[in-house]
């Protein structure tokens, strides 16, 4: 990148002269707290007037590189001024935003493959998870984008997968290995997305379509309700790094993590297979209530928050991060764009035992 500018030479007279700046020179790297330099990377800009989609699309190597190594990567301070730079931005680094199908949480589509970050009440939060880590094909970043950050509260609390495996007892993690998870998935019975909302459509065929394209097994019931089970791992070798990942949906969809409000209900009305999202061991035995507990305070105990400005990008390695949602008062608009669908079953064994 070069500026014009101008040197003195003999009186009177002005010549121009190039000056070279490279993506580096127009960004620094701050920490996010005395305490906190790492996780995540925090890039601001260190001159007025940064494009951020022209500076990422420049720097484009230099920003994977630091994702593989933090995980997590906070732009501030860029003055993000709209939906369509956010998706810009996205482009920049990670080429389009994929479809959000097969969903597990209620969204507003906002533009191209942009959605409200999750149309829960204000009240409640939600707990640290991987996007889609459920399902067969995932995105490996997902980007969040601050519109108008809650008057109070609303923090996005994100975390690092590889700290989670580490906090993991390794007598369950070997348990989860050997069995791997079952997700059991009920629609139609009143609670959760309607199956034409997650697959966005209303065509039977077209589930199970997509479904046995996936893993996933269908079950039709009467009443126009779908069951589905599928089974899958509980950790994943990172594509890139090699390195494994403790990368599930046990404990997201385990009916125990959901506020009592929601989950006594829910257990006075279903048994385990009829709930609209339940979680057991590969073999369909029950995953132990002490180990679900376990698995969140894993979580819980890796996860920071920050207050969101208006502007912020967030950039998370999927696999590599975990990230939830604390409750907030006044209005909010956060944003999501998932990029990069991946699907370990067609492109990288799954991590065995042994090789953590």
């Amino acid at each position: 990148m070069t500026q014009t500018g101008y040197s003195p030479q003999a009186p009177g007279k002005l010549q121009r002269k190039a000056l070279s700046f490279s993506p580096a020179d127009l960004i620094k790297i701050e920490p996010l707290s005395p305490d906190n330099s790492h996780f995540p990377l925090v890039i601001k800009p260190a001159v007025k007037g940064v494009d951020l989609p022209t500076w990422a699309e420049m720097s484009r190597s230099w920003i994977q590189s630091q994702l593989l190594e933090h995980g997590a990567i906070l732009f501030r301070d860029f003055a993000v001024p709209s939906v369509e730079v956010f998706q810009q931005t996205i482009a920049a680094i990670a080429t389009e935003a994929m479809e959000y199908r097969y969903r597990a949480s209620p969204r507003s589509q906002v533009a191209e493959r942009i959605y409200t970050s999750t149309d829960y009440p204000a009240d409640q939060s939600i707990f640290p998870h991987n996007e889609h880590a459920y399902s067969p094909t995932f995105p490996l970043k997902i980007f969040f984008y601050c519109q108008t950050p809650a008057q109070q509260g609303g923090e996005t609390p994100i975390g690092s997968s590889r700290q989670v495996l580490a906090r993991i007892d390794s007598e369950i993690r070997d348990r989860f290995i050997a069995k791997q998870i079952l997700y059991v998935r009920n629609f139609g019975d009143g609670f959760g997305l309607p199956w034409q909302t997650v697959f966005q459509t209303t065509d039977p065929a077209v589930v199970d379509a997509y479904c046995q394209q996936q893993g996933v097994e269908t079950e039709w019931k009467s009443g126009d309700r779908l069951r589905t089970r599928q089974i899958g791992p509980a950790i994943v070798a990172h594509p890139q790094t090699g390195s494994p990942v403790w990368f599930n949906h046990a404990t997201f969809f385990h009916v125990s993590t959901l506020p009592e409000a929601i989950r006594t209900p829910l257990l006075a009305n279903f048994a385990d297979l009829d709930l609209p999202t339940q979680t057991f061991y590969g073999d369909g035995t029950a995953i132990e209530p002490d180990v679900i507990e376990h698995l969140r305070r894993a979580y819980q105990h890796t996860t920071i928050a920050f207050p969101w400005q208006s502007g912020d990008i967030v950039l998370l390695d999927n696999m590599l991060a975990i990230h939830g949602r604390q409750p907030f008062v006044g209005p909010r608009q956060v944003l999501v764009g998932m990029a990069e669908p991946y699907s370990p079953n067609h492109s990288l064994a799954r991590v065995t035992e042994g090789e953590h």
